[in-house]
């Protein structure tokens, strides 16, 4: 029997196309970072402890140390002092990006049969965010931490692993207490979101945009749009699953 749905946020309860989304973000915060760094020099140490997150392989490490220790090995500038500062970004600054994503219109009712139903939800978006940025995402969609009770929103601040690494979803089962062949994990993107979670056990959903079929039939359990996920629960699939 199911009892844990994770869902990933971008392009799939969200929509949110990358190939605008985050040239707005990096001009955005490029600009907010002047005091601190130049737009270039700073853009390029984001990335780079960004990729300090998805190596980091170290379990008492979180996503947020892995980052901010590489940030400042590297830039000299004291954590203590800037992270506050880009807290503010993410406050007054990043709302400003709303207008770049959509809503999806099956997402509120999915999401709320889903919690109906007592199962245990994650939002299982790749926590390379603090929470702060994940929950104005989430507001966005329509789906805001204030009116949702989801058992974890996955961030930068409480996870210490990443996609597409298979720890990440072993991390999130042993936080909701859920055994893999119990909990469905449902995204767009394959590699990070079906590949790995399928590794771990999870059954999977795989969010198509244009009716596509999946690279590998074997390691998904279904694809489709989010609206037909919401239609296949609600005709009982995951009954049918146990």
């Amino acid at each position: 029997m199911i009892e844990a749905i994770l869902f990933d946020l971008d392009d799939t309860l969200l929509g949110n196309d990358m190939d605008q989304f985050l040239p707005a973000y990096f001009g955005l915060l490029g600009k907010h970072a002047a005091p601190f760094l130049g737009r270039e020099r700073f853009l390029q140490e984001l990335l780079i402890g960004t990729q300090a997150m998805i190596d980091n392989e170290d379990t008492a490490v979180s996503n947020r140390d892995a980052f901010w220790n590489t940030f400042q090995e590297r830039t000299g500038l004291d954590t203590d002092e800037v992270e506050p500062f880009f807290d503010q970004f993410y406050r007054e600054t990043f709302p400003q990006l709303r207008g770049t994503t959509e809503k999806r219109p099956s997402a509120i009712p999915l999401v709320q049969f889903c919690i109906d139903r007592g199962l245990k939800i994650v939002i299982a978006t790749n926590p390379l965010f603090p929470a702060r940025a994940i929950q104005e995402r989430l507001d966005w969609a329509g789906i805001p931490v204030t009116a949702f009770d989801y058992d974890l929103v996955t961030t930068y601040e409480n996870m210490h692993a990443t996609k597409p690494h298979p720890a990440y979803y072993t991390e999130i089962l042993t936080a909701v207490d859920c055994l893999p062949q119990a909990a469905l994990m449902v995204g767009d993107d394959w590699k990070n979101d079906i590949i790995p979670a399928a590794e771990v056990g999870l059954k999977t959903y795989w969010i198509t945009q244009n009716g596509g079929e999946p690279p590998e039939s074997n390691i998904v359990t279904g694809y489709g749009t989010l609206a037909e996920l919401s239609q296949r629960l609600h005709d009982g699939w995951l009954e049918t699953l146990a």
